[in-house]
């Protein structure tokens, strides 16, 4: 089944601009751009990415970013990750980006023009695609407003296609998102939050009713609420499930069941996909061998990759055609 998944067209809708860059790439551009990392030596870098804890990866995660000074920077990473996931033989892709981090720093129309390039070489050299969705770290609040405005721009420079919430979820409800998350869906922008990672079922349930988000991210601790495993699966909001990302945070402790297993038990609708894929050593491919490994038949990975597909935020007509496209592989 291995080579199954590495030869399926798959669909992720949860990884990481940022945090899918090679370490060797991120040591590099900091070089380059004057930089320090909290390391001595690439090889001690490395050693950063064995995180201790959700508040440690939060903490190399901002590091590394901090290399990432220029649009060109951006472009740059832009293609290399449409190399990566070429070599996964991921077709679609919708990619966040921690605006937060970076919309003081970065002339907005120097950005948007680095990311149209990067899209365009990466679509010519490998025939993948790649949406861009923006999101508001939550322990940045007093980025929100300035987050929703440079997306709501890049909607017009017809970059980004949503805008989501990201970052630490303990003691940032989504309650205080509420009205960016307002003026984004009446502005048309599609809307996905992190939810029920590093916090409890009351997370996902706020992302639902005061964002009205249409996807989560990660969700695994929505099964601490039975209530809600019932909402969800009457409403089939699709989840997005990175399970080695929950070990190597924490997040789901060393040995024990990933809570993925109980969700695709309880007919919730799930995405599968790696967040931060050279961050926590695995990839797209890894994370469909682990789930087989754990005794999820193929045939409801496949399922969870079609799932992709739909909850994609393209258009009616670009579905359906990436929707063919995945489709017509046959496992054999």
């Amino acid at each position: 089944m291995s080579d199954v998944y590495a030869a399926m067209p798959k669909v992720e809708l949860h990884v990481h601009l940022e945090g899918a860059q090679l370490p060797e790439t991120v040591w590099e551009m900091a070089k380059r751009n004057g930089v320090a990392l909290p390391a001595a030596s690439l090889e001690a870098w490395k050693r950063w990415y064995e995180f201790r804890d959700f508040a440690h990866f939060i903490e190399v995660y901002l590091a590394a970013s901090r290399a990432m000074v220029g649009a060109a920077d951006f472009r740059d990473m832009t293609v290399a990750f449409h190399d990566y996931q070429a070599s996964q033989n991921v077709v679609y892709s919708e990619t966040f980006l921690s605006a937060s981090l970076f919309v003081e720093r970065i002339p907005w129309q120097d950005l948007f023009d680095a990311l149209r390039d990067g899209l365009a070489e990466g679509r010519e050299r490998h025939g993948v695609e790649v949406r861009f969705i923006p999101d508001i770290a939550r322990n940045f609040p007093e980025t929100k407003e300035r987050v929703l405005e440079h997306t709501l721009a890049g909607q017009r420079a017809e970059v980004y296609v949503g805008l989501g919430l990201g970052g630490l979820e303990a003691g940032y409800p989504p309650e205080l998102f509420r009205a960016e998350f307002d003026e984004a869906r009446a502005n048309g922008l599609r809307v996905v939050a992190h939810a029920g990672e590093g916090a409890g079922p009351e997370s996902v349930r706020g992302a639902l009713e005061s964002l009205h988000a249409e996807r989560i991210g990660h969700g695994i601790r929505c099964l601490e609420d039975p209530s809600l495993v019932a909402e969800l699966r009457e409403r089939q909001v699709p989840i997005e499930v990175c399970p080695i990302s929950n070990y190597r945070t924490g997040v789901v402790a060393a040995g024990a069941p990933h809570p993925v297993l109980r969700m695709l038990e309880e007919g919730l609708n799930v995405t599968v996909n790696s967040d931060d894929p050279p961050m926590f050593a695995t990839s797209l491919v890894d994370e469909y061998r682990w789930l087989t490994g754990q005794g999820v038949p193929f045939e409801q990975l496949w399922a969870c990759n079609l799932a992709a597909v739909e909850a994609s935020f393209l258009d009616a007509a670009e579905r359906a055609s990436l929707a063919t496209r995945v489709e017509s592989f046959e496992p054999g």
